[in-house]
C-alpha cells in the first residue's frame, strides 16, 4: 500500500510524514511536494519524494501514479486560486487510480459562514464528484493561531477579543497531524466526515490558560472590529492578512467554529493535547 502526502514540508505535514513513519515502512510513504530540493531530509529517511505542483496538473498526476491513499493538505492563497489548485489534485488523483482521499477541510465546512469555508466546500464537492472514497478532515482552528496573542502578552500588551463570547474548538496541530496519519494508515475510514476540534472555549477562558502559563493574569480587552484591524496594522501585519482576519470576526461571533465533537479524541485513542502545552512550547522557544 502507498501513502502519498501532499504539501509534506509545511508545518502540518511534516508532522503527519513523522507519525507515519513510526508505524508504516518508509518504501509505503510517499510526498509530493512543488520544490524536491527542500525535501531532501524526507528522502534521506527512504521516503519516496516526487514533483507535484498544483498548478502543473501533469506533474500532479505522475505525481500520484501508484498511490492507494492521498492525503491533501490544503494549499495557501486567496479562494479562487485554492480553489483551482485542489480540484487539479483531485482531477489528477481521479486519473491516477487513486483510491482513497483524506482531505483537511475546516469544521463544519458546509455552513460555516467564514470565508475560507468556500475552498472547503468546493473542495469536498470535487471530491464526492470524483467518486473517489475519501475522508474530510474538518479541523477546527488551530491553537497556533493564537501565539500572536501570547507574545504581546509577554511584552505587555493586552489579550484582545473581538468575538465577544463565541467559543472556539482550538486544538493543536500537531493533534491535526496525528489524526490525519490514523485515517491515512488506517482502513475504515471510507465516506467518513471528522468534525476534529478542541473543547469549545472563549477567547476570555483561553486567556486564562495563557495566564497560568505565563504565571500573570491576562488583561482581556474587547474590541470592535475596527479597533481589532487597527492592532494588527500596528503590529505589523499586511493589510491583506489583516483584512483577512478582521473579516473573519463576525462569523466566529456568529458561531462557525463552536464545535461540539469528540471525533478528534476517538482517532487519537486519546485525549487532545491540553493548549497549556502549545504555549508552554513556544514560550520555551
Amino acid at each position: 500500500m502507498k501513502i502519498l502526502v501532499t504539501g509534506a514540508t509545511g508545518q502540518l505535514g511534516s508532522i503527519v510524514i513523522d507519525t507515519l513513519l513510526k508505524t508504516v515502512p518508509a518504501s509505503d510513504l510517499a510526498v509530493s511536494v512543488r520544490n524536491p530540493e527542500k525535501a531532501e531530509h524526507i528522502r534521506a529517511q527512504g521516503v519516496d519524494v516526487r514533483h507535484g505542483d498544483f498548478d502543473q496538473p501533469d506533474t500532479l498526476k505522475n505525481s500520484f501514479a501508484g498511490v492507494d491513499r492521498l492525503l491533501i493538505i490544503s494549499a495557501d492563497g486567496d479562494n479562487e486560486t485554492r480553489i483551482r489548485q485542489h480540484q487539479n489534485a483531485v482531477h489528477a488523483a481521479k486519473e491516477a487510480g487513486v483510491g482513497f482521499i483524506a482531505y483537511t477541510s475546516v469544521g463544519n465546512a458546509d455552513r460555516s459562514t467564514l470565508a475560507l469555508a468556500e475552498v472547503h466546500r468546493a473542495t469536498e464537492k470535487a471530491i464526492l464528484e470524483s467518486g473517489i472514497p475519501y475522508s474530510f478532515l474538518r479541523n477546527n482552528w488551530y491553537a497556533e493561531n493564537e501565539l500572536g496573542s501570547l507574545q504581546g502578552v509577554l511584552h505587555g500588551a493586552p489579550w484582545l477579543n473581538a468575538v465577544g463570547d463565541a467559543r472556539i474548538g482550538w486544538a493543536s496541530r500537531y493533534d491535526y497531524a496525528q489524526a490525519a496519519a490514523v485515517v491515512l494508515a488506517g482502513t475504515a475510514h471510507d465516506n467518513t466526515v471528522y468534525e476534529l476540534a478542541g473543547k469549545p472555549l472563549t477567547q476570555a477562558e483561553l486567556a486564562v490558560i495563557a495566564g497560568e502559563v505565563l504565571g500573570k493574569e491576562v488583561n482581556v480587552v474587547n474590541v470592535d472590529d475596527t479597533a481589532f484591524g487597527e492592532a494588527l496594522k500596528s503590529a505589523g501585519l499586511p493589510d491583506f492578512v489583516v483584512s483577512m482576519l478582521v473579516d473573519m470576526q463576525e462569523p466566529i461571533r456568529s458561531g462557525s467554529l463552536d464545535v461540539e465533537s469528540n471525533d478528534l479524541e476517538k482517532l487519537l485513542g486519546r485525549p487532545a493535547q491540553p493548549l497549556s502545552e502549545v504555549f508552554e512550547a513556544a514560550v520555551q522557544q
